[in-house]
């Protein structure tokens, strides 16, 4: 999967790297690492991320439906 819902819900939402980053209190690096799927958060971190973006933890989890695969 090349979209990464992280980093499509932060630029949906005028939101950048640096404001999550500070909202986490985690370094800038760290964010872009999950944004470009070099790694991931830890669940307890996604669900911070969430609220930080007013969406559904699942919204951070799951494919745009036209790359879903069945």
């Amino acid at each position: 999967m090349d979209c990464n819902r992280l980093k499509a819900e932060l630029a949906e939402r005028k939101r950048s790297n640096k404001e999550l980053a500070a909202f986490l209190k985690t370094n800038e690096n760290t964010v872009s690492r999950w944004c470009t799927n070099k790694s991931q958060p830890s669940l307890a971190t996604l669900f911070r991320i969430a609220e930080f973006l007013g969406v559904s933890p699942g919204i951070l989890l799951s494919e745009p439906i036209g790359e879903r695969r069945i």
